[in-house]
């Protein structure tokens, strides 16, 4: 029998052992239209194979568990078809792509139906009604079941129920206790038909989509964020407030350095753009106060002023500095 050493021993190349786990991926996702494996990427250090796969997958696809099945099948095979040691493969989703129907549902253009988008998100109010429904069902439920104990089983009523009778039959309308549950209960009805008129969700905006069909809103917070990191990007602005409501947002800046009316203009158009890269369904009114830090200083007498369309931008943004944009 020939020695281990005298067989010699087998080298298993990159570019096999990348072809395996591109394999392997193709294996795991068999049967979804839009999945499709990008370039592997290989390296070899004796017995042991790093992996790392990039694919796009279809939408939507539960990515949790297509991303753990597919690490699972390409680190065993791989590990079962080139002898190699593979730790766990990282596996990278470059995007997600729409299968292509047979069928493909008939949209009309983004502004063929604008009156589909709704102004506000509504909300289902579950909380309350939950709480309704529970304190209904307990004393509906307690009366059903006292009055069938009373006239199947022959039992006398409920020392609740005949306390309550006695109770209010000893008390009259003007009596305060009798005065004081109804103005509750009112309270109560007005609550909830405020909360049956009102639509909620006072903490998103709704933003236009491309098929009237689809409704989708953002969270007034990334709205602020992202109007706060725009205009931190203008020169010469340190700190940024951002307050963002319904129908207005509301921007306060300090300027550190830089000409002042220059500097509105900047961060007014820099906010106005990050408004709009949001598509908003309703616009908001944008309000914008640059106030000069105690470091401020002037420019110089002797800095050239913009010429053109820019000295007029600066010259209009001055007429309204510290006012709506």
């Amino acid at each position: 029998m020939t020695a281990a050493a005298q067989r010699g021993t087998t080298t298993v190349s990159e570019r096999a052992v990348r072809r395996i786990a591109e394999r392997a991926a193709t294996e795991a996702l068999p049967g979804q239209q839009g999945a499709r494996t990008a370039k592997a990427a290989v390296s070899v250090h004796g017995r042991r194979a790093r992996v790392s796969l990039g694919v796009s997958l279809p939408y939507p696809a539960p990515l949790a568990d297509t991303v753990r099945g597919l690490q699972r099948h390409v680190v065993a095979r791989t590990r079962y078809l080139t002898g190699l040691d593979v730790p766990v493969a990282p596996v990278r989703v470059t995007s997600l792509a729409v299968p292509a129907s047979a069928h493909p549902p008939v949209s009309g253009p983004p502004d063929e139906h604008p009156g589909r988008t709704p102004r506000r998100w509504w909300s289902r109010r579950r909380v309350p009604v939950a709480l309704l429904t529970l304190v209904a069902a307990v004393a509906c439920g307690a009366l059903a079941v006292d009055l069938v104990l009373v006239h199947a089983a022959h039992r006398e009523a409920g020392t609740w129920r005949t306390s309550a009778v006695h109770w209010l039959s000893g008390h009259g309308p003007g009596d305060p206790a009798v005065v004081l549950a109804g103005a509750l209960t009112a309270l109560l009805g007005l609550w909830t038909v405020v909360l049956a008129l009102t639509p909620g969700h006072r903490g998103l905006s709704t933003v236009h989509t491309g098929s009237p069909l689809l409704t989708s809103a953002v969270d007034r917070s990334a709205v602020t964020a992202l109007v706060r990191d725009a205009v931190g990007d203008v020169e010469g602005v340190t700190a940024v407030r951002v307050r963002t409501g319904r129908r207005r947002v509301t921007v306060r800046a300090g300027l550190a350095f830089g000409d002042r009316s220059a500097a509105y203009a900047a961060v007014a158009a820099a906010a106005r753009g990050a408004l709009d890269s949001c598509g908003l369904r309703r616009p908001a009114r944008l309000r914008v106060a640059l106030v000069p830090e105690p470091v401020w200083r002037p420019p110089a007498a002797g800095t050239v002023p913009p010429d053109g369309p820019e000295r007029a931008a600066v010259l209009g943004h001055r007429r309204t500095a510290g006012g709506d944009v």
